[in-house]
């Protein structure tokens, strides 16, 4: 999954913004090091939203530096969407999946690691299909 950043020479620094959100920036001496540093601040502001139990935008900029973000990440990522959509709680999703409701409180916050079967079994119960896709590096 990608976001895309908005790039700006600034001085000396370059500066990486992330237009949709709000307040996600950072600053390189370099632009190899803003896209770095730009990567690492969009998944902390991400990972901040999620843990603080909000559902953070999708990527909607089609313009600007791709910025991918890690895969665990994207997963957590489309299930809080998919569940945020349906309007469905977290215990409603539980019981469609035959799991805990903490078992989905942990697989929607950033630090969890859930199975690939827990997110599957969470996948179906909100009408998606889990397809893992390996390419090379």
């Amino acid at each position: 999954m990608e976001y895309r950043a908005k790039l700006t020479k600034e001085g000396a620094n370059w500066l990486v913004e992330f237009p949709g959100c709000s307040g996600c920036q950072t600053f390189g001496s370099s632009k190899a090091e803003a896209l770095r540093m730009g990567q690492e601040a969009l998944e902390g502001w991400l990972e901040a939203h999620l843990s603080s139990g909000q559902v953070p935008p999708r990527p909607k900029a089609k313009r600007g530096v791709p910025i991918s973000i890690h895969s665990a990440l994207s997963t957590v990522l489309q299930l809080r969407w998919a569940r945020a959509e349906q309007g469905l709680s977290q215990a409603a999703v539980a019981k469609r999946a035959g799991v805990s409701q903490q078992a989905i409180a942990k697989l929607e916050h950033p630090d969890g690691n859930p199975t690939l079967a827990t997110i599957e079994k969470v996948a179906k119960a909100l009408g998606l299909k889990l397809e893992v896709h390996l390419n090379a590096a």
